[in-house]
């Protein structure tokens, strides 16, 4: 089955509530919005990004190297999955 952008949006936005601090709440926080500027993660969450991007849908960060601007927003994050060709990969 493929995975619209919208259901790899809330899947993201269910894992992101999962390492989330507290105090700001996901809605709050636009698609463009920096995740660690908005004070919804600190920046030591950006390698539970990470594991949960090569967990989720196989991206090799060991090959492409990590990019903290590439993994700042929900829209960086997704715009990631489509280019490594993701784009049909339905989350586990």
């Amino acid at each position: 089955m493929t995975a619209t952008r919208e259901q790899r949006l809330e899947h993201l936005q269910n894992f992101l509530r999962s390492i989330q601090k507290p105090g700001t709440p996901l809605g709050s926080v636009g698609i463009d919005d920096s995740l660690v500027d908005s004070g919804l993660i600190d920046s030591l969450a950006i390698v539970e990004i990470v594991a949960y991007l090569e967990e989720t849908y196989g991206l090799d960060f060991a090959a492409r190297g990590i990019d903290p601007e590439t993994l700042a927003s929900m829209g960086n994050i997704l715009a990631l999955i489509a280019a490594a060709g993701a784009t049909s990969a339905t989350p586990s």
